[in-house]
């Protein structure tokens, strides 16, 4: 029972470590369309792995502010503020993972309103706070439905996560 207590939590650390290491490179890849008033953040289609496992509530709380260190101009309140949302996102889609097409919702809805908080008054964007929150809102929609969902079914039809694991975090 203990050997299998470990096995678990070793598997958890794991899966957020690459979790995190994934939403990094991503993000830094695409760097150039993942900040802005508009923008589209690759990486943010990955905010649907707790529907597949708990562990991707820290890595991508993790990923995220590794990404946000590192790509080029970002300030503390992004770094702090932005990966909040994250994690907030990641574990109210963890919560809403009985319900497949709801579980990217949460990461559309608090980055279309953290976001354009953090350009306006962390970066001093000019652009009107309501036009940011629709432009970052549907960026996150390209992201985490377009990119997201499919990427959700794909993870699914592949059996990377078991029924057996699926059963055990659920």
């Amino acid at each position: 029972m203990k050997n299998s207590k470990n096995k678990q939590k070793i598997r958890f650390i794991v899966h957020a470590a690459l979790i995190a290491a994934v939403y990094t490179v991503v993000s830094l890849i695409f760097a150039p369309t993942s900040i802005g008033p508009i923008q589209l953040r690759v990486s943010e289609a990955l905010c649907v792995l707790p529907y597949f496992t708990p562990a991707a509530i820290p890595g991508l709380f993790i990923g995220c502010i590794i990404a946000n260190s590192f790509v080029s101009g970002m300030i503390w309140a992004d770094i702090v503020f932005g990966s909040l949302a994250t994690l907030c996102a990641a574990a109210l889609s963890y919560l809403l993972r009985k319900f497949k097409w709801l579980v990217p919702l949460p990461a559309v809805i608090l980055n279309a309103l953290v976001v354009p908080l953090v350009l306006k008054f962390g970066y001093g964007f000019d652009d009107a706070l309501w036009f940011m929150m629709i432009t970052v809102g549907l960026g996150q929609i390209g992201a985490c439905y377009c990119f997201g969902m499919p990427l959700m079914f794909a993870v699914d039809l592949s059996g990377v996560f078991s029924r057996k694991y699926k059963e055990e975090n659920r």
